[in-house]
């Protein structure tokens, strides 16, 4: 395979130190006919890459590279497996002009020694979903791997039926995952998850390398970050679909696009993916799950908290158990933000909950109803002529009137928290559908008016319709 210019990259390979175990070298794939159907220049030019079709097809290695499948294992729903990268390639590490380190990966760049039988390839409509969310993610506000390329690859690919195949590039902090703690916890040697955790404190908690109990302070920052992040996907009403310990990376980015989708009725039991068959994943039991996922990770780390089991299982009970009450305070400043209100009341938490509870009555949308709110109109939604909604309002209006600051500001920070759109799973679907036939006017169109959500533009409100009817059975699917 033929390697490109080394001096219009700035790869690194710093993951290649660690030990033999968590990773092997693998090359892409190449493919017949690569086309590119999107690139990301703005996210090109703040990594300092070049538009290069061979290198996003899996074609041609950029100057530098040393490719890699990382290896990595996952409780998935609750049961521990051996994974890896199955479909992925690691490129390398590009350091951009700040000096900050992204991994640059190939997904669906064919078969790896983790492919477990599979064919290592990806179909276009996944591709191009992870594209979509993952960048109104990005715009949004939330810590999110990002997308820089999705190239066609000119070959099918077998699922229920054929599909057009495809390979996304995928922009990350890093790909270390709780999965890949647990995978050096069970498979490897004595000192492999010290390794593991000393290079993830070398590139993701730097400032907290110097200190003797660096490995106590290491599980703090990841729990500090998780409980951030399930805040922000809560407040936006996002639904991950599979919060496996595979997913979860310790940087605190959201991962993995598989059958995610973003709520629109507010109800809490809600699940989209066709596979989470018992709601293990619902909206309501995110912030559960992240919190046993990290509590997976912290028995990775037992050996390096303290010699004495006890001792170990103590101290890491007690980082787990902060998760709570650092997710509530997130979640609480979030809603306290949407509502307007810049101060702190002991009643605030009955006042926000009292809202979510006649917006599941009434069956609301999540996201028009907050931003009805902000712009003090009703949108013909039947939350606000019940009669119960009246009496909080009431409520909200005094709680709002208690505070120093204007009503103005309160407005401007609702517009701040709520967005004016989300990507709609009906408007996403439609995207996709039109890929599949080639025309990709519909995708560059919603994904131009994802760049701002928080604008409030009048360019937006043709994508704020509520979805018709016949979505409201809406699925998703895994797509691999």
């Amino acid at each position: 395979m033929r390697e490109l210019d080394k001096e219009k990259w700035n790869l690194h390979n710093s993951y290649i130190n660690l030990p033999g175990i968590f990773y092997t070298k693998q090359p892409p794939t190449a493919v017949r006919s690569p086309k590119l159907v999107i690139f990301n220049h703005a996210l090109a030019a703040s990594l300092g890459v070049p538009e290069q079709l061979g290198v996003f097809a899996g074609n041609e290695l950029p100057g530098g590279s040393q490719p890699i499948a990382q290896a990595y294992a996952g409780h998935q729903f609750g049961y521990f497996t051996m994974l890896g990268d199955g479909r992925a390639v690691l490129l390398g590490e590009q350091i951009t002009d700040s000096g900050e380190r992204f991994d640059i990966q190939l997904k669906g760049s064919g078969p790896t020694p983790y492919s477990r039988g599979g064919d290592g390839r990806a179909a276009l409509g996944p591709m191009l979903r992870e594209y979509i969310i993952s960048e109104a993610m990005y715009a949004l506000g939330i810590p999110t791997t990002r997308s820089l390329a999705v190239v066609t690859t000119g070959e099918t690919v077998r699922r229920e039926k054929n599909l057009t195949g495809a390979v996304l590039t995928r922009i990350a902090k890093s790909h270390i995952r709780v999965g890949t703690f647990e995978y050096a916890a069970q498979f490897g040697a004595a000192n492999d998850v010290r390794s593991l955790a000393d290079y993830t404190i070398t590139r993701h908690f730097p400032t907290i390398a110097a200190f003797e109990n660096k490995y106590l302070l290491l599980l703090k920052e990841v729990v500090k970050r998780q409980a951030s992040l399930i805040s922000n996907w809560q407040l936006v009403g996002f639904i991950h679909g599979v919060m496996n310990t595979d997913n979860m990376a310790i940087s605190g980015e959201t991962i993995d696009y598989g059958p995610c989708a973003f709520m629109d009725v507010y109800r809490p039991a809600t699940v989209f993916s066709s596979i989470d068959i018992h709601g293990r994943y619902a909206y309501e039991n995110q912030p559960k799950m992240a919190a046993w996922n990290l509590a997976r990770f912290a028995e990775t780390l037992l050996p390096l908290l303290d010699g004495d089991e006890n001792q170990a299982v103590g101290l890491a009970q007690e980082e787990v158990s902060t998760f709570w009450s650092l997710y509530h305070h997130d979640w609480l400043a979030g809603m306290r933000a949407k509502l307007g209100l810049h101060t702190e009341e002991d009643e605030d938490s009955l006042l926000i909950n009292d809202f979510l509870q006649l917006m599941e009555q009434c069956q609301a949308d999540y996201t028009e109803t907050f931003k009805a709110l902000t712009l003090d109109r009703n949108d013909g939604l039947n939350l606000f002529s019940h009669p119960a909604y009246h009496q909080w309002h009431e409520r909200w209006q005094e709680r709002l009137g208690r505070q120093p600051q204007s009503r103005s500001e309160s407005r401007a920070l609702m517009k701040r928290h709520n967005p004016a759109m989300i990507p709609r799973n009906h408007l996403v679907e439609e995207a996709l559908d039109a890929a599949q036939e080639e025309d990709f006017t519909k995708m560059h169109t919603l994904l131009l008016a994802l760049e701002s959500p928080y604008s409030y533009t009048a360019e937006q409100e043709e994508f704020s319709q509520l979805p018709p009817p016949a979505s409201c059975g809406y699925q998703t699917f895994c797509g691999t």
